[in-house]
């Protein structure tokens, strides 16, 4: 955990969802080499494929399929989804504490800001049954904008008048940290996710947590 002088006090909580709430990767992974071995495209190791998480399924699938199969690529996007619609949740999991996390955190307005689809989040919250614990879900086909532009971020203060100065942002990618700097609110790496510790902590943000219960000792 990053060191801190007292607890913050926060009205808006915005969360990332893959490598935040839920831990994805295997299902996400196998989606993805299956489809590139349908195609009879080199597949990847789950690491590599992970790292490319973040920016959305389409450029998942950019960055995992070989540059000599690039005109494959939207026969990929269409055998993923399909194969990750059946399977995203045979292994998918939520993080051990943020159930905890949540309903400790039940006076505050929690949103989740994703760069997955809307439906499959959606599809997901319903199955761990912690939709109700949102305002809202935010998916990256529910706006015209996504991570890290600074207006989604605005928009949604805007929305429930809620100042920067009492907005975090809690995710494990970059995007998540800068999408809060680029709007001036709190930003809090979850160092345990998907993202890369390094290059969180490079982004210096203003607290850093191992464990979902941790943050129930950071903010308040």
């Amino acid at each position: 955990m990053s060191e801190y002088l007292s607890m913050k006090k926060v009205d808006l909580m915005i969360f990332d969802f893959d490598g935040t709430i839920v831990n994805s990767a295997k299902d996400i992974a196998s989606s993805v080499n299956y489809a590139l071995e349908t195609l009879e495209i080199p597949i990847l190791r789950e690491e590599e494929i992970i790292r490319f998480i973040g920016d959305g399924v389409r450029e998942l699938l950019r960055r995992s399929i070989n540059k000599n199969y690039q005109n494959k690529f939207e026969m990929a996007l269409e055998i993923f989804m399909n194969h990750y619609l059946e399977h995203m949740l045979d292994t998918t999991e939520l993080y051990c504490g943020i159930r905890d996390v949540l309903d400790f955190f039940s006076d505050k307005t929690k949103i989740i800001v994703t760069n997955k689809h809307y439906n499959l989040t959606r599809k997901m919250t319903d199955y761990f049954d912690i939709t109700d614990a949102f305002e809202e879900i935010v998916g990256v086909d529910s706006t015209p904008y996504r991570k890290p532009e600074q207006y989604l971020l605005k928009s949604l203060m805007n929305r429930y008048n809620i100042e920067s100065s009492r907005t975090v942002v809690i995710g494990d990618g970059i995007n998540d940290i800068i999408f809060a700097k680029n709007a001036c609110a709190i930003s809090c790496a979850f160092l345990n996710g998907l993202g890369i510790r390094k290059e969180l902590l490079s982004l210096r943000p203003d607290f850093s947590y191992e464990e979902p219960l941790e943050l129930k000792a950071i903010f308040y």
